[in-house]
């Protein structure tokens, strides 16, 4: 047969193609449904002693993540030094600390793109030099033009490591165990930020930028060692090294062939559809998926998160608290909550936990809110208004970190298709990081306008957010990529 008659059949198949898929689905589940890992597994990825490189590249991943806990937690030790050293006058240092949001949104523009055309290593790579050059131009700063480069080149890296980490950790991970090792995305994140408030204790601000670069290092050697994504080699029709990857992946003595085939079909049935624009997000079969992946990331960031983070210090100050104790307890109940997530997510769901969240983050709000009201009006002892705002505090933090914000990523690196996954994931990335520099902005003017109402209209959106996910979540897990995606995109 030759190449255009192979053509003409392709394009007949292409009808039929889809509802196959989705048949061999359901065959795949019907028979793996009461099948236990074993040395041999199909479909779902080795056992726990052959998938030893999953836990490899994930730590290389998560070197990015890292990464961004340390740039999202610079500007709040350096303050002081910062500010004395170069004579920067407080709106000087606020936009040196906000830049890195305006350098992450155009991350966030190009790292889907840049994802699908280069690979997943390669984009991290990029990312990891992006902020290795931010670090080094910070350390040598010696006025505010460098310093703000430097700041917004590790804002850009930012931006990309939200959208690739997650992405690459969902795409190599088995589909049983891969809600726990995606939801570690957020975890490491907050460990990064921690790690960036201790050190800043004790080191001087261009030495704590010298340690933003050890884990780009890190990730710039690791890469050398693991495999790319299987399922964009796929895309990109390389066949062996797709295959090659794959069982590299799940253990050399594992049958990869049902899994293979099926990422196989998926990807050819895609490629059909060709390279999609912005625009095709909006074809009526995209409108689940692409709504789901934008309305949590609006949820994700207008529940409060990055007001009460920013300004965590002065809420402390405000109700006679310790402001570094209450950032240490804080930090703490937020890398245990996403250290207990990862350990549920693929027996609990992405779904529960996620209705968990948000009623925590509800409550947490409501306390704090209530907190504010009673001191405004002087309707409650000192003693019993901080410790219901610290208390509600807690809760938030905890809550969030549970679900609200690790699982809206994870759906992201799930839901859609890979012909549309690099546009819809950098639309999804830069919603998120607008509204992350809009809730900071707004948060001074609105305690300005109301302490307790600031609180109360934040737990609003989490109650909508509770009506969103009851009404429009699907649960996604112990599900294939392919699976999730032929459901919410057919």
């Amino acid at each position: 047969m030759d190449d255009k008659e192979k053509g003409e059949n392709s394009r007949q198949e292409g009808a039929i193609r889809t509802p196959l898929i989705t048949q061999r689905h359901d065959h795949y589940s019907e028979a793996n449904s009461g099948i236990s890992l074993s040395k041999n597994t199909s479909g779902g990825g080795g056992s726990k002693d052959q998938i030893w490189m999953v836990y490899l590249s994930t730590l290389v991943a998560l070197c990015g993540a890292f990464e961004f806990g340390v740039c999202s937690g610079y500007s709040s030790p350096t303050q002081t030094a910062i500010t004395k050293e170069l004579g920067l006058s407080t709106a000087q240092f606020s936009l040196f600390g906000s830049i890195s949001t305006c350098g992450a949104m155009i991350g966030a523009l190009t790292s889907g793109s840049m994802a699908d055309l280069i690979g997943r290593k390669g984009t991290m790579a990029v990312s990891s030099c992006t902020c290795i050059a931010g670090w080094l131009t910070i350390y040598f700063s010696k006025g505010v033009v460098p310093l703000d480069t430097g700041r917004l080149l590790t804002g850009y890296g930012m931006g990309v490591f939200s959208y690739v980490v997650p992405v690459f950790i969902a795409e190599i991970t088995p589909k049983h165990s891969r809600g726990r090792f995606t939801a570690l995305n957020m975890g490491t994140l907050g460990i990064g930020t921690t790690a960036t408030f201790a050190l800043g204790a004790v080191l001087s601000w261009r030495n704590l930028a010298l340690i933003g670069i050890v884990p780009c290092c890190a990730q710039l050697i690791g890469i050398f060692f693991i495999p790319e994504s299987p399922r964009w080699l796929a895309k990109i029709g390389q066949r062996q090294k797709f295959e090659a990857a794959l069982q590299q992946l799940r253990g050399k003595d594992s049958d990869i062939s049902i899994e293979a085939s099926e990422i196989q079909d998926y990807v050819e049935t895609s490629q059909m559809l060709g390279k999609a624009k912005v625009t095709d997000l909006f074809q009526r079969k995209y409108m689940r998926s692409l709504m789901i992946g934008v309305m949590m990331m609006v949820f994700n960031q207008f529940c409060g998160i990055n007001g009460i983070l920013y300004y965590m210090s002065s809420i402390f100050d405000s109700i006679g608290f310790s402001s570094t104790l209450g950032g240490i307890i804080y930090s703490s109940f937020q890398v245990l909550a996403c250290l207990l997530t990862a350990t549920r997510m693929d027996n609990t769901g992405r779904k529960p936990l996620l209705l968990v969240s948000a009623s925590g983050t509800l409550i947490g709000c409501v306390l704090v809110g209530t907190s504010f009201f009673l001191k405004v009006h002087e309707v409650s002892s000192s003693t019993s208004i901080n410790v219901l705002a610290v208390a509600g505090l807690m809760v938030y933090g905890g809550s969030y970190s549970t679900g609200m914000g690790p699982i809206p990523w994870i759906l992201m690196s799930e839901m859609f298709p890979l012909n549309v996954k690099g546009v819809a994931g950098s639309l999804a990335s830069l919603i998120d990081w607008t509204g992350a520099w809009t809730v900071s902005y707004t948060f001074n003017y609105l305690i300005l306008w109301s302490s307790y109402g600031t609180f109360l209209l934040y737990g609003a959106v989490n109650a909508l957010a509770i009506l969103f996910i009851l009404i429009m979540v699907p649960e996604t897990k112990g599900k294939s990529l392919e699976a999730i995606q032929i459901a919410l995109n057919i």
